[in-house]
């Protein structure tokens, strides 16, 4: 009889904890919907570190490290310089100030060492995304511009992201 409540009773947790799983399951994949539909998220593309000497970062990710590096690549519309880390399923962005006017420069101002400066999601219709953010997350640039990879982005505010700064990159 013992035997027989045990049984019973492993067997109503073990429904029980598959009906939460179940209506979790449920419950994330409904909240990953886009509100629209006509866009989603998609992969994560890179992270970005801002660095206060480019040559010594690139170094440390290429002769320590031994990844593929790119030559650094500069980018006057937004005031950087970029070299890219491919680790093969997704990449890192080194970013150093361009010019006085450079966010990188004001970002190391505020942090010498450098650091995570911010990630970048591909999405499918980067359109569609600003169309349909624009009325919930406050967007650094209303209108998408050239990123380095040579396609659309746009920027999200980090006080409307959990305090990170969002890159919307289309695919």
């Amino acid at each position: 009889m013992a035997a027989r409540l045990r049984q019973f009773s492993t067997l109503t947790r073990l429904t029980r904890a598959s009906n939460t799983r179940n209506a979790l399951h449920r419950k994330f994949s409904s909240a990953n919907q886009s509100p629209s539909n006509l866009w989603k998220l998609g992969r994560l593309n890179h992270i970005a570190i801002a660095v206060p000497d480019l040559d010594k970062a690139t170094r440390l990710y290429r002769d320590v490290f031994g990844a593929v590096v790119s030559e650094a690549l500069p980018l006057p519309d937004h005031g950087v310089t970029t070299v890219f880390i491919d680790l093969g399923n997704t990449k890192i962005e080194l970013l150093h100030p361009l010019g006085d006017d450079s966010p990188i420069k004001s970002f190391l101002d505020k942090k010498p060492e450098g650091g995570i400066h911010h990630i970048c999601v591909e999405v499918d219709s980067i359109s569609a995304a600003i169309k349909s953010l624009q009325s919930t997350i406050r967007l650094l640039n209303k209108e998408p511009k050239i990123g380095a990879h040579g396609k659309p982005v746009v920027f999200l505010h980090p006080k409307d992201c959990n305090g990170v700064l969002v890159e919307l990159e289309e695919k």
